[in-house]
């Protein structure tokens, strides 16, 4: 009599962004990073051969996240087709405005994340990528606006302007952090203050929005 030999399917080996989903409901579900990779690849059936496919150790993970949100930011605002008409103010608030709403998104992760240690520095650690980052896309604007300028002496340096909008971003990270507006819509708020703010210091037209933006600060702080 024939014999029929059952058909195996392999099973599909997870991708990058699967691992990243089963890390981030790991932390949430458990309260507390993974003590191994074995544990946690053991906690969601996969393989170490698996993990270690896309990520050299749980640092590495963690690093990831955050290059990931920032890409998936640009993507967002990419498939906008006025974009690329859009003024250097107008990109960088767009990726302010997506990049926070990605945020929000995976709010509870992003706490629990930013705050595992008491030294502020040590939570800066994962940032590092994602500091890369928001440096050259922001140096990119400066340069694309620096084109316009006629005289040397009136274009921008790129590197004093990247590093602001690195600044920048760790003062809208630590206010949405601590905004508890519907909405955060204290947040985006800060944000449209914020960057209009820094344009106009390097458009030479400061003294309103600075002004504007200290008193809305300093409303927060105090209240």
């Amino acid at each position: 009599m024939a014999t029929t030999k059952k058909k195996t399917t392999a099973k599909k080996a997870p991708s990058k962004f699967d691992i990243i989903t089963m890390y981030m409901e790991y932390v949430l579900e458990h309260e507390m990073y993974p003590k191994s990779i074995y544990k946690f690849c053991k906690a969601n059936k996969i393989t170490e051969t698996d993990f270690y496919a896309h990520f050299g150790n749980i640092d590495g993970l963690k690093k990831e996240i955050w290059i990931i949100l920032f890409d998936k930011t640009m993507e967002v605002a990419h498939a906008n087709e006025a974009y690329d008409q859009f003024t250097s103010r107008e990109k960088m608030l767009t990726f302010f405005y997506s990049f926070f709403e990605m945020l929000t998104l995976n709010r509870s992760y992003i706490l629990f994340a930013l705050s595992e240690h008491d030294r502020a520095l040590k939570n800066m650690e994962q940032l590092k990528g994602l500091r890369k980052q928001i440096k050259s896309f922001a140096s990119e604007l400066i340069a694309e606006d620096n084109e316009d300028k006629q005289f040397k002496i009136t274009k921008n340096p790129t590197s004093l302007f990247s590093e602001g909008a690195w600044i920048q971003f760790l003062f809208l990270l630590k206010f949405w952090m601590d905004d508890a507006s519907a909405g955060f819509e204290k947040t985006d708020v800060a944000i449209e203050k914020s960057v209009n703010t820094i344009f106009d210091v390097f458009d030479n037209t400061p003294l309103t929005n600075i002004l504007d933006l200290g008193k809305f600060l300093w409303k927060e702080r105090t209240m």
